[in-house]
């Protein structure tokens, strides 16, 4: 079984990343920060590497996308509250991140999107677990 995760992203600037996250209310581990990289705390064994661009390239051997222009996934973040989805989302936009679409709203789940100051999706969600509908894969694809 897996017993933590680490998501690496790369980044343009790291310092104004970080900043950009700080201001969402993360927190950094020091101990695996430096010029070059920042671990990014997002819950018990959860973790992003924020990894500037030229660090990141020397882990493949392939080019490093723009996820300003193209998707190489979403990061999704589970939060406790609708108003949780909405504060985190709120305080993304204000410290620079971008809209990406309309709010998803199923009365039992509900998420809002960002895109970081580097273009990376992000998805927070809030997901009452009591009220999911019994014939929840039928609502694949379904928007509001």
């Amino acid at each position: 079984m897996v017993q933590q995760i680490f998501v690496n992203l790369p980044v343009k600037d790291l310092n104004k990343t970080k900043e950009f996250f700080a201001q969402l209310g993360f927190t950094f581990n020091e101990q695996f920060t430096n010029e070059a990289a920042a671990c990014m705390i997002i819950g018990e064994n959860i973790y992003a590497m924020l990894l500037v661009e030229p660090f990141f390239q020397s882990f493949l051997n392939k080019q490093v996308g723009d996820p300003a222009k193209t998707a190489n996934g979403i990061y999704a973040l589970a939060v406790g509250s609708r108003a949780e989805v909405d504060q985190m989302v709120d305080k993304a936009m204000k410290a620079g991140g971008g809209f990406v679409k309309e709010p998803q709203d199923h009365g039992w789940m509900y998420g809002r999107s960002f895109a970081d100051i580097d273009g990376h999706q992000w998805e927070v969600m809030y997901m009452d677990a009591t009220a999911i509908p019994e014939d929840v894969n039928s609502m694949e694809g379904q928007k509001n």
